[in-house]
């Protein structure tokens, strides 16, 4: 998955990609964890094919370049030292040199992204990309007469629903939307039944199937679909611009930054990744069963042994994910006026 690869490139660009896993001390991965700390946010797309010590060092000299957080840098080495303990388990090593390398929180967790409040979620969905704009490109904060169609009227109401990760959601083929056991679905997949190899996922778990929240059917995401289809089109939001890197959510989340602005919805603890927060606080008020909304989410489940014990079996039916979306709320959001588009 993406996570591992990105995790992989570091490591082999830090270490060495000839060092033999035998060979890695515990140094070495101490080493490792303190170039972490100075690696910055988006470092591909800010220095290109720099070095990471070289990226981390001119990090560390220029304060004002912003750095992975804390949970970013533990999660690179949780995932280095889960290959290391495959290396264990195969005996290619007698013990694990990264065991426990991990770097305190220093932030509380109310400190951290926080969900959107009722205000900014009226403010959202009340906007004129909601209710009538000049037009969805630079026209979009200007009240008229044009009625929003694309990703930037669907995105977010997706992941209000869903709790896709943004890019899970940009990345959309057409034929990711479909009928599985009488329900229609969004198939959460780096697979294409089109032949396309442009998506990615964050994890293994992060591939899933979730039932389209009934509030989306309302608002008409069937119709869209429909649409899309009987145009041909391959990607279900082929508005959104493919990255350099690859990533059709990289100009969305900057657009959507400055909708934000735009509608004076913008607070400190809060981004595009609110909606997912928003999403998880939901599941916990409908008291939907846990491992349920785990799994709606594609969220990684506890330990090992609960690990173990889901690769059994074949997961929720259709129905019993659809019954349990259903469920979600967000108390005060009224979006009857979509419902009329």
């Amino acid at each position: 998955m993406l996570a591992h690869q990105t995790t992989r490139r570091v490591v082999e660009d830090v270490l060495g990609a000839n060092t033999p896993i035998a060979s890695i001390t515990r140094d070495q991965c101490r080493d490792l964890l303190e170039t972490l700390r100075w690696l910055p946010v988006n470092m591909a797309k800010k220095f290109g094919d720099v070095r990471v010590r070289d990226a981390a060092k001119a990090a560390k000299a220029d304060r004002s370049i912003r750095t992975i957080n804390t949970t970013n840098i533990n999660a690179y080495m949780a995932r280095f030292a889960t290959m290391m303990n495959w290396a264990v388990t195969e005996e290619v090593i007698g013990r694990n040199p990264a065991r426990g390398l991990q770097i305190a929180e220093t932030v509380h967790p109310q400190d951290r992204r926080k969900p959107f409040e009722l205000w900014q979620l009226q403010r959202i969905f009340n906007a004129p990309i909601y209710t009538g704009c000049k037009d969805e490109q630079n026209g979009y904060s200007v009240v008229g007469t044009h009625i929003a169609v694309g990703a930037r009227f669907w995105v977010p109401l997706i992941c209000l629903f869903s709790g896709m990760r943004l890019n899970e959601a940009c990345q959309l083929d057409v034929t990711d939307v479909r009928e599985i056991e009488g329900v229609l679905c969004f198939v959460i997949t780096e697979q294409s039944l089109v032949g396309t190899r442009d998506k990615s996922l964050k994890t293994k778990s992060s591939e899933r199937i979730v039932p389209v929240h009934p509030e989306l059917l309302a608002i008409g995401l069937a119709a869209f679909v429909d649409r899309k289809r009987r145009e041909n089109a391959v990607k279900l939001f082929d508005d959104l611009p493919l990255g350099k890197r690859g990533f059709r959510s990289v100009a969305f989340s900057r657009w959507f930054t400055r909708f934000l602005g735009s509608i004076d919805a913008s607070t400190d603890l809060t981004c595009f990744h609110s909606f997912r927060h928003g999403f998880r606080d939901a599941c916990r008020n409908a008291q939907i069963d846990r491992d349920i909304a785990l799994r709606l989410g594609g969220w990684i489940t506890g330990g090992s042994a609960s690990e173990t014990a889901d690769d059994y079996g074949s997961g929720y039916r259709p129905q019993v994910l659809f019954a349990a979306i259903s469920k979600v709320r967000y108390e005060g959001l009224d979006l009857r006026h979509l419902h009329t588009r």
